[in-house]
């Protein structure tokens, strides 16, 4: 989302490999003519940014008012993937058209927490999920987004390592708010789903701090 420029390519290598995050360039480059029509109409970085996670917080409230109508878990999915896009174009409408600020950099760092927090809220309200492991699961997810937050204090990139960040977080509650729609029995399998994110989120943070750590230094 809308942040300063020097937050994001410069450490596109944390994640590389191991993150779906790696593959933001090429999403990039088929969003760039729809980010220069927006330009054009005088949409900012930072109303896509506000705008994108009022719609998540919508949408987290209207699944937690309705966890038995399990077919509108299908918008999960279906947002999630339109989100990427408005994270994208957020912020190229920032790097390429002089949008870069410092309200930015915080609405992009606030809102993504706010937003996952919203949508993720409501996994755990279905049947045979577990609340205090989802509840984990976003707590370990806003530790993971401070980690790779707080590396530019110490001198290093904003961190995006792997292999549990955002855009890996959005894959798996995509996946699962699919499966909920078509009625998959997923009861027990939920344990086994939110504790191996939880691992994968330890490991993150590690590898953020690490990583963070070691770019400092050089």
């Amino acid at each position: 989302m809308a942040q300063f420029a020097t937050l994001d390519y410069p450490c596109l290598r944390g994640e590389g490999n191991l993150s779906i995050y790696a593959l933001k360039p090429r999403f990039q480059a088929l969003l760039r003519p729809l980010t220069r029509l927006l330009h054009g109409a005088g949409v900012t970085a930072n109303q896509v940014t506000v705008g994108a996670c009022a719609i998540s917080v919508a949408l987290g409230v209207l699944l937690a008012l309705n966890p038995r109508n399990e077919s509108l878990f299908l918008l999960v999915p279906a947002w999630l993937a339109l989100r990427m896009a408005f994270n994208a174009i957020d912020g190229m409408l920032a790097r390429e058209f002089g949008q870069a600020s410092a309200l930015g950099a915080y609405l992009n760092e606030l809102s993504d927490v706010v937003s996952d927090s919203a949508l993720y809220l409501p996994f755990a309200l279905l049947p045979g999920s577990n609340p205090w492991l989802v509840g984990a699961v976003i707590a370990l997810a806003i530790v993971s987004e401070m980690a790779g937050a707080l590396a530019p204090l110490v001198g290093a990139g904003r961190r995006y390592d792997g292999p549990m960040g955002k855009s890996d977080r959005a894959f798996v509650f995509g996946l699962l708010g699919l499966l909920v729609a078509a009625g998959a029995p997923l009861g027990s399998a939920f344990d086994w789903i939110w504790g191996a994110m939880l691992a994968l989120l330890v490991v993150t943070i590690v590898n953020r701090v690490r990583q963070g750590v070691a770019d400092a230094q050089r």
